[in-house]
């Protein structure tokens, strides 16, 4: 099976990735060099994460070479506007310690979930990445939850697509309307939280169809995402568990199994959406 995802503007983008939110807690790189060293060569980072010069001095004592990692990064939603991204981004590949990155995103579409100049912000940020694009200081460009609505305003205006589109994706919450149009304008879909935390790992339906394949809960949930075409960035913390979401065993899920999975009622939703005040969620 290919291994990348080719974006719109022929760059190769690995179909899963090591997401390194959470990863750190605060203490140091040996959890993301624990991750090279299990293979992946894609790691999810963001200004947010608080957690970018352990991501780089992770890159740089493992050994492999920068340019076959592909690095990704985000500009935080507080950051929004041409001035303050610029800054941010500066800011994130100082803490990374390299002068280029393979994607950069906008975290959020908005501050707040009530900021009225969300549109102008956006189009400000865009057209900082698209100056960073075009300085080959990025090889790619995209978003990160932002839905048709968010993605209509920045077609406005925008002189380069959005190659990539980050959202929350799992089975009990594919937010098919944003997939779709994602699709529609050539961006590709990449799956945060693929796993959907553990009431989505236990839940009874993933385990028991997990056991028909023969495979582990987190595997069935990524091969169900990657059969859709849409690229994961799991986390995990030991290295048995990093190894078991990279290298999944080479199976299709039956299309009626698909079909289940896909209409089954919305649960396991984070609490996060771009419009909406945070929701604590159980």
């Amino acid at each position: 099976m290919e291994s990348y995802f080719t974006l719109s503007n022929g760059v190769r983008m690995p179909k899963i990735g090591y997401g390194t939110y959470k990863s750190t807690d605060g203490s140091d790189e040996r959890v993301i060099l624990a991750a090279i060293e299990a293979g992946y060569r894609l790691l999810d980072t963001a200004a947010a994460y608080e957690n970018e010069e352990d991501v780089g001095l992770a890159i740089r004592k493992s050994g492999v070479a920068r340019e076959d990692i592909f690095l990704t990064s985000k500009v935080w939603r507080t950051d929004l506007g041409y001035e303050a991204t610029k800054r941010s981004f500066a800011a994130s590949l100082e803490r990374l310690g390299t002068d280029y990155l393979d994607l950069f995103l906008l975290h959020w579409p908005k501050p707040e979930p009530d900021t009225e100049n969300w549109k102008e912000l956006d189009r400000g940020s865009w057209a900082a990445l698209e100056e960073f694009y075009k300085e080959g200081k990025v090889r790619a460009i995209g978003v990160s939850n932002f839905l048709p609505h968010h993605l209509r305003s920045l077609l406005e205006g925008a002189e380069i697509r959005p190659m990539v589109n980050q959202l929350e994706l799992h089975v009990g919450y594919m937010q098919e309307t944003a997939v779709r149009f994602s699709r529609e304008q050539g961006i590709q879909p990449q799956a945060w939280s693929p796993l959907g935390r553990r009431r989505i790992l236990d839940h009874e339906i993933v385990r028991k169809m997990a056991e028909k394949y023969d495979i582990a809960p987190a595997q069935l949930l990524l091969c169900f995402l990657l059969q859709q075409d849409i690229a994961v960035i799991p986390k995990a913390s030991s290295a048995e568990r990093m190894r078991m979401n990279l290298f999944l065993p080479d199976i299709c899920i039956a299309q009626e199994d698909m079909d289940y999975l896909l209409a089954l009622p919305q649960f396991g939703w984070s609490g996060e959406h771009p419009d909406l005040p945070r929701v604590s969620v159980l």
